[in-house]
């Protein structure tokens, strides 16, 4: 009997760590007969566990949705991550998901085992979270599920979209990943009729079922999701681009430049390559000149001559504010004596 029930504890392990298991897969991870998988799945489910099964040569079993929530198995780490990541669910930009994170945090400390209680409180006792989400991009959780499930499951996603202009458009996509900032949750998806990938924010999306076919997943555009989609809402979008070799290391940059901000490059241990952009080279200006570091422009020139015609402005601003001023070979301005 113990052996049985150590065995049906391995069997849900698979199912949960995997979409789907062919029989004969299960039999081999478990070394038992198929015969053996078949009976244990129905001891699963007299237990309450959804295990769904497709016959023929491409069938499988999986762990498919039931009216209640069985009990799940989680590792040490598992168990950690999920508890501190509810405690930081709050600050994550997720609409109405503090109070919910709370009481399932309570559910999952009442029965962790001390030793991974005492991890998690340490973590806690020691962290002040300083995320807010920004307002207006709240984003429903029953629509981060819909999402992820249509990723998840190569599912084809149609929706109503606002884009950057609060134009309303149609979009049929095929959904590849989720990506999340500090602040803001995003959709990288194939565009059908666009034939091109887009990343759309997903507060800005409004599904409109039915969704479906199931397709086959295309070549991502990226290794680095992370970093395309910091690129595209950094960048991609402005009208002004530039790119700037900052004198300061990749890691203290990223210390005031996020991934929404700008794309960051290291070339050696005091120097970075920034890729950013503004809605024009004015407010391009002025945002580098708040990364309070040295720069030097590599790209545009007009960029250049914009910083240029602002210095010319402020040294006629100190000047008018009392004795000549005149800039040095570095643009800084020196009052005369």
């Amino acid at each position: 009997m113990l052996e049985t029930s150590a065995r049906l504890l391995r069997l849900l392990s698979l199912l949960q760590a995997h979409r789907e298991w062919s029989g004969a897969d299960l039999a081999d991870r478990l070394g038992v007969t198929p015969r053996t998988v078949r009976r244990d799945v129905d001891r699963l489910r007299d237990l309450g566990y959804p295990v769904d099964a497709s016959p023929g040569t491409g069938g499988g079993y999986r762990l498919g949705a039931g009216a209640e929530l069985p009990p799940l198995l989680l590792d040490d780490d598992e168990a950690v991550a999920v508890a501190v990541g509810l405690r930081t669910a709050a600050g994550q930009g997720i609409e109405g998901i503090g109070e919910t994170s709370v009481r399932a945090l309570a559910k999952l400390e009442q029965v962790l085992p001390s030793r991974l209680r005492r991890r998690v409180s340490a973590l806690n006792a020691v962290t002040v979270p300083m995320l807010r989400a920004r307002q207006g991009a709240a984003v429903d959780p029953a629509l981060l599920t819909e999402l992820a499930h249509a990723c998840r499951d190569s599912e084809v996603l149609r929706f109503a979209y606002l884009d950057h202009n609060g134009t309303a458009t149609r979009r049929t996509v095929e959904p590849h990943r989720l990506v999340c900032t500090e602040h803001r949750w995003y959709l990288v998806a194939w565009d059908v009729e666009r034939a091109g990938w887009r990343t759309f924010r997903s507060d800005r999306i409004t599904p409109k079922p039915p969704h479906g076919p199931r397709f086959a997943p295309r070549t991502p555009p990226a290794d680095d999701l992370a970093a395309y989609v910091s690129q595209g809402v950094s960048t991609q979008v402005y009208a002004a681009r530039a790119v700037l070799t900052l004198h300061t290391s990749a890691e203290r940059a990223a210390e005031v430049i996020g991934p929404s901000v700008g794309v960051l490059e290291a070339v050696d241990d005091s120097r970075c390559v920034l890729s950013t952009g503004a809605p024009n080279l004015d407010v391009l200006v002025i945002h580098v000149m708040l990364l309070g570091v040295d720069f030097e422009v590599v790209e545009p020139p007009e960029l250049t001559d914009r910083i240029r015609t602002v210095r010319d402005r402020l040294s006629r601003a100190l000047a008018a504010g009392g004795g000549p001023v005149t800039p040095t070979d570095d643009g800084d301005p020196v009052r005369k004596p």
